[in-house]
């Protein structure tokens, strides 16, 4: 068990969980306070994005020499740090918005906290753990401020704020949350 809180202490877990329930909460404020219209999925998206642009903190140790000589088998603990991050985000709102108003649904959620993770692992495998965030806020504010999807290329631009029930959404998700899990398994994170 000390390796575990070894590893936690190392990836900045606490300080990631810290500001993923602080992000959750301040949601569930805004949504008590009338924040949005019923069906806009911007605030869970936002609070989704955010949640896994905390986590991606994480995505790399102090020392990647350190991580890249050990002699421990990264590849599961990498993927499973990715997938466990973004079940984490996705459980901080489903349990806040428990409490209060509903802001989404829960295939939702599931989908965009597991494809926002991916995308955070595959900016830690592009661009290294300390930009790993820049990839999920990137594709935020893209598809904050794109047009309205109205064919298979708008909808993958705005997979986060389809509804859950659309093909190239659930897709996009898909093949974001496989391929950045498998990127940053197998690579780790850019020096």
């Amino acid at each position: 068990m000390r390796w575990l809180t070894l590893y936690a202490r190392s990836r900045q877990v606490p300080a990631s969980l810290a500001a993923v329930v602080i992000g959750a909460v301040a949601a569930w404020v805004l949504s008590r306070n009338g924040g949005g219209e019923p069906g806009d999925l911007r605030l869970p998206a936002l609070v989704l994005a955010t949640g896994a642009m905390a986590a991606s903190i994480g995505l790399s140790g102090q020392d990647l020499a350190l991580d890249r000589t050990a002699a421990i088998r990264w590849v599961p603990r990498r993927a499973t740090h990715v997938l466990l991050a973004g079940a984490v985000v996705g459980t901080a709102l489903l349990t806040v918005q428990a409490m209060g108003e509903d802001m989404a649904t829960t295939a939702f959620v599931v989908r965009d906290s597991a494809g926002l993770m991916g995308l955070a692992a595959l900016g830690a495998a592009l661009s290294g753990g300390q930009y790993a965030w820049t990839l999920p806020f990137a594709w935020l504010s893209f598809s904050f401020f794109a047009p309205p999807p109205a064919g298979v290329p708008t909808q993958v631009a705005s997979w986060m704020l389809l509804p859950p029930g659309t093909a190239a959404g659930t897709w996009t998700a898909l093949a974001l949350t496989v391929a950045g899990t498998a990127a940053y398994a197998l690579a780790g994170p850019r020096r």
